[in-house]
């Protein structure tokens, strides 16, 4: 059988749970916004602006990584920035076949021009309303959820957690810590994440991607993550061979079906992976982990939801059943309601695929 081509593969439903606001502008966008507010940027051109994102972010360090969301976080600094970038969001993700979304954005890094932390969220929320409404409208509806982040190198994770709950009703469906892992565990978050399990309320970790598995069991269990934002690392755990053999960690992981937010090309880029082709989401998957596929950056990683699954496809000889698992996989993981995740499942994904897989 052929291999699935990229243009079917656009086609195709899917789902995504991670996802930075701030890691998806349009570099057109970015130009525009950056000239009203006045801030420099390394280039001009957008496709020129483009290439400089992915290069900078192509360094193989994450932190360096990190450096490059300067640009992007200065132009979303008002309310007509943040409402125009989560609008552009919604409407560039549907257009790539993505009919569930969650997207995460940090308020607190959204305040030098006078916003509020409520002012930010609202703004975003009313963005990703319109560029949802837009996108239904032209045959492409999408559902897109909202994550609060929480830097992990500051000290707002109590207030954000607060931020989160307060905006549960209208389009905020959890929370996360993000930022450099090393030398700041999610513990240093524990009572914004008590907060949370006492409010019923969903979240996930930043964990297992660029620091290793104390990252990863301090995020379960000393915090009690719904999911591991990467947690890449688990494969630490494994010990390879014919019949691999799971640790402790691995195996609780497997076992409590708790789900891994990949990024592959993201991985690569910061050094969690060495490449696509040797990036452990194979034997994850191999081992039946709750696996997810996610774009993580879309801007600085020159990528796309059907691009990454374009690239297992190349490097694992994955076919459509493969591609379903890793999507159902996803909306079985979503932070929205049980019944929602089951008809966007049984009523958009799965006839999908039934036809692809016939």
């Amino acid at each position: 059988m052929a291999a699935i081509g990229y243009e079917e593969i656009v086609k195709a439903p899917k789902a995504l749970l991670h996802d930075h606001l701030d890691g998806g502008l349009r570099p057109r966008t970015i130009v525009e916004l950056a000239d009203e507010v006045g801030h420099p940027l390394p280039a001009t051109d957008p496709d020129e602006l483009g290439r400089w994102f992915v290069a900078a972010a192509d360094s193989g360090s994450l932190e360096r990584y990190l450096e490059t969301f300067a640009h992007t976080v200065a132009v979303m600094q008002t309310v007509e920035g943040l409402h125009r970038v989560a609008a552009e969001c919604a409407l560039d993700l549907a257009a790539d076949g993505v009919v569930y979304a969650e997207v995460r954005f940090a308020p607190e890094q959204h305040l030098e021009r006078g916003l509020s932390l409520d002012e930010v969220v609202e703004a975003v929320l009313a963005g990703f309303a319109d560029g949802a409404a837009q996108a239904a409208r032209t045959g492409r509806p999408i559902r897109i959820g909202t994550l609060l982040t929480a830097m992990r190198h500051a000290a707002r994770s109590q207030e954000i957690a607060e931020l989160a709950v307060r905006h549960r009703d209208r389009g905020v469906v959890g929370f996360d810590i993000a930022g450099a892992e090393a030398g700041f565990p999610p513990t240093r978050h524990l009572d914004a994440f008590e907060y949370l399990q006492r409010e019923n309320f969903h979240f996930t970790i930043h964990a297992g991607e660029a620091f290793g598995l104390p990252s990863i069991w301090q995020a379960i269990q000393w915090c009690g993550a719904d999911r591991l934002g990467h947690g890449v690392r688990i494969v630490d755990d494994i010990t390879a061979g014919a019949q691999p053999v799971l640790g402790r960690l691995a195996a609780y992981v497997r076992d409590k079906r708790i789900p891994l937010e990949l990024c592959p090309s993201s991985n690569v880029q910061t050094g969690a992976a060495p490449s696509i082709a040797e990036h452990p989401i194979g034997l994850l998957r191999d081992l039946r982990f709750r696996v997810t596929v996610n774009t993580d950056n879309r801007l600085m990683s020159g990528t796309s939801m059907s691009r990454e699954m374009a690239l297992l496809v190349e490097a694992f000889g994955y076919g459509w059943a493969e591609l379903q698992w890793f999507t159902i996989n996803a909306m079985k993981s979503a932070f929205i309601p049980f019944d929602e995740r089951l008809s966007i499942i049984n009523e958009v994904i799965k006839p999908a695929y039934a036809k692809l897989l016939a």
